[in-house]
């Protein structure tokens, strides 16, 4: 399998696969992560109320800070920040959504780092 448009349907159908298992409730709600090539996107989603309760993403970050630190660690930051967000939200547990993207880099490093600041996977 080769060229763009198998490997487009491959990260399609694996990101209909995760969808279908990971569903987000009141109690436990599903944070998403979508990765962009120059910024990474995180958002606490309740499904059954249609409702973002909680996002960062590396943008707010970037209107911080001037120097370059590699994506990875912006990533981590990320986690983090969505991390404190949540506690303020008294949002405690969530069920993790990586989307079509492999848990390896940018998502690993974001869901750790939500991990280490209190969030339960």
């Amino acid at each position: 399998m080769t060229g763009n448009k198998s490997l487009n349907k491959l990260r399609t159908r694996r990101g209909r696969r995760v969808r279908f298992k990971v569903r987000g409730v009141s109690l436990r709600p599903r944070l998403s992560v979508f990765r962009a090539n120059r910024h990474i996107y995180a958002q606490i989603i309740d499904d059954l109320k249609q409702k973002t309760l909680v996002s960062a993403s590396s943008l707010e970050l970037m209107k911080k800070s001037k120097t370059k630190i590699p994506k990875t660690k912006i990533a981590g930051v990320v986690g983090e920040l969505l991390a404190e967000k949540a506690k303020v939200m008294k949002i405690k547990a969530v069920v993790f959504d990586r989307g079509a993207y492999r848990y390896h880099g940018r998502v690993k490093a974001l869901a750790e780092a939500a991990r280490q600041k209190g969030l339960e996977f």
